[in-house]
């Protein structure tokens, strides 16, 4: 038996609408949250047009048009705006009959384009027991038929499986969410023996360490350590009928251990480095998780992997921002401030979910308002953008006082001599340790 899609009713409506407009065919994302039992999709998002394919339209139809790096691409933009819990759950296709017999075996090569891009982003690792299949939505723009198959993403020779594609009103409509704040000073060392240009890679080492600091952090759900086993919701009144959305929402406070590991031995590392980068400020983090059942272990592991995401995503964007504005930098660079962008949310028409952005101090409204057109196939209203968090800043220091080969050659002779100093005082220390013992041998002889 296959898995079941739960899917918003108002996707159904957006995919026929975009049948209508396809010629010969449209690519997009699904969007949506895992469960053990089934999964829930509630946002479907056509793939940005190029200005070529307009041109490209002018021959015969084929599917070996498509643009891989287009659609992965736009697949990790969208990954970006996604809150905690909610995640890439497949691709869709609208073609027409034509095209149909070659639809499936490009599904599957973007469903694994697009996991494959987005898993070399991520600083945490899957759980064993986390779903892998991910949808592969073929519909047919005359007949308007719909085929659902699932690929297992961790299996390269994963064949089609048959799916359920349900549709449901009010999907989301008691959905919990779990918000947090969390305080950010991480202090990330620039060794010497790499190029002080690689900013980026350096960051991404620093924050992959402190990823493992929140993953064995403790989490308080409005105020108490729960069992991972726990149902989230236990004691808690369920109102059936209910379509209105009505987010129930949880208050976390996220407890970072000053130690890390179970041994009590430590070895301690002397590394030169050539400066450092700080990260400070205080980030919002939200995440959302379906209402039937849902485990404690699942909204905290959402919230988690929400907090990770953020920092690493806005680094990303900074990255790339300066790269885009000021190109490569040098190898010899000064003392750098900059500012992260900070976080907004959206919230999703007839939903209780909201997905969110990231915003520079120089950014309009209008940028933001184009960004969920462009992306998420949205419109935006600019009262409805909410800034949730103040400023985050990176500060990359260079050492103070770099010491000149010369300076650098008289420390380490000087080093050398006190080293020596240090090991005659051993050794004479050595010597007058063994004369006392003969004297004392031969006095007592005596």
């Amino acid at each position: 038996m296959g898995r079941t899609y739960l899917v918003e009713e108002g996707i159904g409506q957006y995919l026929t609408e975009l049948s209508t407009k396809v010629k010969p065919y449209v690519t997009g994302l699904l969007i949506g949250q895992c469960s053990p039992q089934r999964d829930y999709v509630i946002r479907a998002v056509r793939t940005p047009p190029k200005e070529q394919q307009q041109e490209e339209s002018l021959g015969p139809p084929k599917l070996a048009s498509l643009d891989e790096e287009w659609i992965t691409t736009h697949a990790s933009q969208v990954s970006r705006m996604l809150p905690g819990g909610l995640l890439v759950l497949g691709v869709f296709m609208i073609a027409t009959p034509e095209l149909a017999k070659d639809g499936q075996n490009a599904l599957r090569k973007l469903i694994f384009s697009v996991e494959k891009s987005l898993s070399k982003r991520r600083l945490w690792k899957p759980a064993e027991e986390e779903v892998s299949d991910r949808a592969a939505l073929q519909i047919c723009s005359a007949t308007k038929k719909v085929v659902c198959r699932t690929y297992d993403v961790q299996d390269p020779k994963s064949s089609a499986k048959p799916a359920d594609w349900k549709y449901q009103s009010a999907l989301t409509a008691s959905w919990v969410a779990l918000g947090c704040t969390v305080n950010v000073n991480i202090h990330i060392p620039l060794l010497a023996t790499s190029p002080n240009h690689d900013l980026e890679k350096n960051t991404k080492n620093g924050l992959n360490r402190w990823s493992k600091q929140i993953e064995d952090s403790v989490f308080l759900i409005n105020g108490q350590v729960k069992d991972e086993d726990t149902e989230l919701l236990e004691g808690q009144k369920k109102f059936r009928g209910n379509t209105q959305p009505s987010t129930q929402f949880s208050d976390v406070k996220v407890l970072t251990q000053l130690c890390q590991g179970a041994s009590p031995r430590s070895t301690a590392t002397v590394q030169v480095c050539s400066g450092s980068i700080n990260l400070r400020g205080a980030v919002k983090c939200r995440a959302y998780i379906h209402s039937n059942k849902p485990k404690v272990k699942e909204a905290i592991q959402a919230l988690k992997r929400d907090i990770i995401n953020t920092l690493s995503d806005r680094c990303e964007i900074l990255f790339e921002d300066l790269l885009l504005n000021e190109g490569p930098q040098e190898k010899n660079f000064g003392r750098e401030y900059h500012v992260l962008p900070q976080r907004l949310f959206v919230p999703v028409a007839g939903s209780s979910v909201m997905l969110s952005d990231y915003k520079f101090g120089d950014e309009a409204a209008g940028e933001i308002q184009e960004r969920f057109v462009e992306m998420l196939d949205q419109p935006v209203q600019a009262e409805d953008m909410h800034i949730a968090e103040d400023i985050s800043t990176v500060d990359i220091c260079p050492v103070a006082d770099s010491p000149s080969d010369t300076q650098q050659a008289q420390l380490t002779k000087a080093t050398l001599l006190l080293k020596l100093q240090q090991n005659m005082g051993l050794v004479m220390a050595a010597a007058v340790a063994v004369l006392a013992s003969i004297f004392s041998f031969n006095y007592f002889s005596d």
